[in-house]
């Protein structure tokens, strides 16, 4: 639990991890990481929204380096804001949008087969606790002592999923270490990360198969999100498993940086 004062970001991982990620990915692109809380000016804090806008393009910016703290009035998603705990709000006739539509009114998303199924889904999902804090999102080699992450987000090409989710799996006897869980593309690298943070087994997530979100990342990237507290647990284990044998060296070159 967060106190009045966070615990801070480990210096000596961050770094372990930049080592280890150019050993055995090479140049393959750093995580993103999320916390909600004060960025103490460390972030650019993200103007009121004027429009519809999607935090997963806005994302793209912090891939590149940018640090950003977002409020619930700089979201310009109404889906971003729900997934991220800022309201439990949905549009009018969300039921309808994100399945048949209304003819004549609405077109449909068709994503989900009825209203009543969207509406049974949406009657399940748990609110997170924004509590009125910023949620903010660096990149890996952006992290200060004073960040304490809740996630980590990547955004990774084949070859490079293979190797986190086998090494997600490294310590686990029963084969589900991952899951993916259906959802909007902020929902699988926010919500359900999140969630997974407090649960007695932390999973990892596999997601970004949201068709409307596809369009903001690279037509061969999904994302593989997982909770802070099991990702260091898997930095421990990079030197021991699969990724120093030949098997990975084959993989590890075709993903470059050599």
């Amino acid at each position: 639990m967060r106190g009045r004062y966070p615990v801070g970001m480990d210096m000596k991982i961050k770094e372990e991890f930049l080592d280890r990620w150019e050993k055995y990915f090479g140049m393959a692109e750093l995580p993103v990481i999320f916390y909600y809380g004060d960025d103490r000016g460390t972030a650019e804090k993200m103007k009121k929204s004027e429009g519809w806008s999607c935090l997963v393009c806005e994302l793209a910016r912090v891939r590149k380096g940018a640090s950003l703290s977002y409020g619930a009035d700089a979201l310009g998603c109404g889906g971003a804001k729900r997934y991220l705990g800022y309201s439990a709000e949905a549009m009018p006739d969300f039921d309808y949008f994100l399945s048949c539509g209304i003819p004549g009114k609405l077109e449909g998303e068709r994503y989900i087969r009825t209203p009543e199924m969207v509406r049974e889904i949406r009657e399940s999902q748990k609110r997170l606790p924004a509590d009125g804090r910023n949620i903010v999102f660096k990149r890996w080699d952006k992290l200060v002592e004073t960040d304490e992450p809740d996630a980590v987000i990547f955004f990774a090409a084949p070859d490079v999923l293979s190797g986190l989710f086998t090494l997600a799996n490294f310590d686990q006897t029963e084969p589900n270490g991952t899951f993916t869980p259906f959802g909007a593309g902020c929902g699988s690298i926010i919500y359900y990360p999140y969630l997974e943070k407090d649960s007695a087994r932390p999973r990892a997530v596999i997601g970004m198969f949201d068709p409307s979100a596809r369009p903001c990342v690279p037509a061969n990237a999904l994302t593989f999100s997982v909770p802070m507290a099991r990702f260091v647990q898997m930095i421990g284990y990079m030197d021991e498993s699969f990724l120093i044998t030949d098997t990975w060296k084959k993989v590890r070159k075709r993903i470059g940086g050599d």
